[in-house]
């Protein structure tokens, strides 16, 4: 894998920590702000909001300038954005940083995906996407907790500055390794791509993609009050459980990394069928702190290496729209991240207590296997009815019925002219 690949994970990183450490700070903001702990959990919907709004704009922008300037610009504003974010008081001026953050981040993930399969061969993609995505699995397992254990020392915005100071070296790293590459071809191109997306599998895999990252998102918001309110644990075991969440989410990538371009389903069947499994169990027994222990990192591992796989496998339907195909997945995935939170907390609101959003997760992930199943059978019986149609018509879908009749010369056999000699 080429060196320009790590560092593109080196901003991944930052841009992941910033992305999941609110799971940890939850509590923390909505003392400091005045609102409420569901309102707190809306900045991660917010966020989400922005990357699938900003996904396929920004990612339009980037088709018009060489990549590296397009990452950099984009990286340079969540770099800002963040700077904001630390020293506002506002709780509206918070949320519309982090809006104003997610459009950066939307647009440099889907840019940099597109830069990252076009490093690689055409059957290495899953390599390549388990590379850049490390470095959102390597946010949960370092970036995350550390953030949680600045909140808890020295106050939420400690983690925002943590933030915006580890984008700076990513800034340098971008500058320096990734190579220009050309202006791509703009509003033709753009059109182009746009007729590539118009694909009934496609739009069937992003869905799947929403509804298993919304139930990651949805538990993993509330993973704070879970193991406080929850499981009755001290506040210094939310940097671990975030920890242990994110060395299974590194582990269910990296391995889904080796399997996706060659064995998916290897990856999506038996692991989403254990995924639904873990959360409702969880939520059963997410009271016990062993429980919490051996489960918070097996679901973290199974989240991401489903949807990793499911990433790939939106790169490969839209192999004929590297840009917008990025951008359709970060779309897509971060729908699931602001529906999550959403229905999480409206959980809580309703009184349902903190264990509610495991029951939306599994919830949400049996949402997936119906829709995939549903459209699998579809396409099934699709691929019955035009089988039963070129039978009827000899042979070629879409043909009259036919007859010896119908095939035979009209004035009977053909005579063979012998040709002359040449």
């Amino acid at each position: 894998m080429p060196l320009a690949l790590y560092l593109l994970g080196l901003a991944v990183f930052a841009q992941g920590t910033s992305e999941f450490m609110l799971s940890g700070l939850v509590p923390e903001i909505a003392a400091d702000l005045g609102v409420s702990v569901p309102a707190a959990g809306a900045l991660t919907s917010a966020f989400a909001v922005g990357m699938v709004v900003g996904a396929p704009l920004t990612a339009v922008v980037g088709l018009r300038w060489p990549r590296r300037r397009a990452l950099l610009f984009l990286l340079l504003a969540f770099l800002l954005v963040h700077v904001l974010g630390a020293v506002t008081g506002s709780f509206g001026v918070l949320l519309a940083a982090r809006v104003a953050g997610a459009l950066a981040t939307a647009g440099f993930l889907a840019v940099a995906l597109a830069t990252a399969t076009a490093m690689v061969d055409a059957g290495s993609k899953g390599r390549a996407t388990s590379v850049l995505l490390g470095g959102v699995t390597l946010a949960c397992v370092a970036g995350v907790p550390a953030g949680a254990l600045l909140g808890q020392l020295w106050g939420w915005r400690s983690a925002f500055w943590a933030v915006a100071l580890v984008s700076v070296p990513a800034v340098v790293a971008v500058a320096r390794s990734v190579p220009a590459g050309p202006v791509d071809a703009g509003v033709p191109r753009v059109r182009g791509e746009l007729r590539a997306l118009r694909s009934a599998r496609l739009a069937v895999t992003l869905s799947v993609g929403a509804l298993v990252n919304g139930a990651t998102f949805c538990t993993f918001t509330y993973l704070a009050p879970l193991v406080t309110d929850v499981a009755g644990l001290n506040a210094v075991w939310v940097p671990v459980l975030l920890a242990l969440f994110g060395i299974g989410s590194f582990a269910g990538t990296t391995v889904a990394g080796r399997l996706a371009d060659s064995r998916p389903l290897q990856v999506l069947v038996p692991g989403g069928a254990t995924l639904l499994v873990g959360w409702a169990v969880l939520a059963l027994t997410g009271g016990s702190p062993a429980v919490l222990l051996v489960l918070v990192p097996l679901q973290g591992a199974l989240s991401f290496a489903v949807g990793s796989t499911l990433i790939v496998r939106v790169l490969y339907e839209a192999a004929d729209a590297p840009a917008l195909g990025g951008a359709c997945a970060t779309a897509a995935f971060n729908v699931g991240a602001a529906l999550g939170p959403s229905l999480g907390g409206a959980a809580i609101g309703a009184g349902f207590g903190y264990r509610s959003p495991l029951w939306v997760s599994a919830l949400l992930v049996a949402a997936a296997f119906v829709t995939a199943l549903t459209a699998t059978g579809v396409a099934r019986a699709g691929r019955g009815d035009g089988r039963q149609r070129a039978s009827l018509s000899g042979g070629r879908p879409g043909a009259c019925p036919t007859s010896p009749a119908d095939t035979a010369p009209p004035h009977g056999p053909r005579r063979q002219v012998p040709r002359p000699p040449r």
